[in-house]
């Protein structure tokens, strides 16, 4: 049996594989525990300064495993419970200090949205569809949707997103600013792998530059909305100072006087 998750750090890049592609992804309690022990990990090694989320197949995640749920759970506690393990690892992502890039090829629907925006720049195929969907079994939002979809697009347009059977094209998920860029290619199975390689070109240019620093970044935007406006002030300055402290910072801000300089002369 194949490990729900696939994951692999490479030169300081975590590589996070859902890896069901027979169920397109969709969450059973397998893969549940596995995406919350995954991203525990990649957050807590100091080896780690970005994150890749990816998936194997034809498509990046469908959600909730509908035919799991209808077959082996007992009653609403269950998926309770199940979207609390599930949670953990979208509280690991989102509250960390690395970037996170998502390359989600195919359709992203139900759950899976959520596990989208975990990301901090997501890039999709010319091909890929997106949407709630939840209501077309009778369920509600979960796994960090209501929390973050009006956050990234708006309350109306998110209202728009879960009140209709409805699938995003790529083209309308950049417009609305669900998803940074799109990437095409001649055929489905070209175009999961063109999304792969963008989506690890974004990563690899964070841990080319000042990786801390993008990390530090994404840390204010998505912390913000947890403090008052003065509180956000302060926690700016804050941390600008600490990482004018820091090696990296150091060594980039001498450069950057040292080129002025020799462009003034």
């Amino acid at each position: 049996m194949s490990d729900p998750i696939l994951f692999t750090v490479d030169d300081g890049l975590a590589r996070l594989t859902l890896n069901r592609p027979a169920s397109l992804n969709a969450f059973d309690a397998d893969l549940a525990v596995a995406w919350r022990d995954a991203t525990a990990e990649a957050v807590g090694r100091a080896d780690v300064r970005a994150i890749m989320v990816d998936a194997a197949g034809r498509s990046f995640c469908a959600g909730g495993d509908v035919l799991a749920m209808a077959s082996g759970m007992g009653g609403g506690q269950d998926i309770t419970d199940l979207a609390h393990v599930i949670n953990e690892g979208i509280l690991s992502l989102t509250q960390s200090a690395i970037p996170v890039v998502a390359a989600a090829h195919g359709t992203t629907a139900g759950g899976g949205l959520g596990i989208l925006m975990c990301s901090d720049y997501a890039v999709v195929g010319g091909r890929s569809k997106i949407g709630s969907l939840y209501a077309n079994i009778g369920l509600t939002p979960d796994l960090s949707v209501s929390a973050q979809l009006a956050r990234a697009i708006g309350e109306r347009r998110a209202l728009q997103l879960v009140l209709q059977d409805r699938l995003l094209t790529a083209a309308e998920a950049v417009e609305w600013g669900l998803v940074a860029e799109a990437v095409t290619a001649e055929d489905a199975e070209a175009e999961a792998d063109a999304v792969r390689e963008r989506a690890e070109q974004i990563a690899r240019f964070w841990l080319a530059g000042a990786a801390g620093a993008y990390g530090q970044a994404k840390r204010l935007v998505r912390s913000q909305p947890s403090r008052a406006f003065a509180e956000q002030l302060a926690e700016e300055a804050r941390s600008i100072g600490a990482a004018f402290d820091t090696p990296d910072a150091k060594a980039r801000v001498a450069g950057f006087a040292a080129a002025s300089k020799k462009s003034t002369r």
